[in-house]
């Protein structure tokens, strides 16, 4: 349920290079008539499909920040009323550190969280984003480039 009337708003989307802030997308976010507000954070793990990472990069096309705002409006679109905001980091990224963060809020928990699970879907699957992951078994992969 969303407020009534009430037009859905992109407080943020942005790819970025260096260090995310999990406090500035969730204050991005809020706003008096939410009562709940759903946070993802992505970060860099230490495996993948059972191999040990050792290090990982993103890398982006200059128009992916055009891209995350592009789907973020789209995904907010349906929920009137509701809140969204997205920020994806490029560059080398060391384990533990924090890749994505996305937020939602809405008046209720089921808009917040289905917003949030949906943004963080539409980036990963239609963002132009790419990950190289190099594992310690000394092979490389990288995610994302078709």
């Amino acid at each position: 349920m969303s407020v009534p009337g009430a037009e859905p708003i992109v407080a943020l989307a942005e790819v970025r290079d260096g260090p995310l802030s999990i406090d500035e997308v969730v204050n991005a976010v809020r706003h008096n008539s939410a009562g709940a507000i759903a946070v993802f954070v992505g970060q860099v793990r230490d495996h993948d499909s059972g191999r040990g990472v050792a290090s990982l990069s993103y890398s982006c096309h200059p128009a992916a920040t055009d891209a995350a705002l592009a789907v973020a409006v789209e995904v907010s679109g349906s929920r009137p009323g509701c809140r969204v905001a997205v920020t994806h980091r490029v560059g080398d990224l060391a384990v533990g550190e924090v890749a994505i963060v996305v937020a939602a809020s809405a008046a209720h928990r089921d808009d917040a969280f289905e917003l949030c699970r949906a943004l963080v879907d539409a980036v990963k699957s239609r963002v132009p984003i790419w990950k190289h992951q190099v594992f310690t078994d000394g092979s490389d992969e990288w995610v994302g480039v078709s």
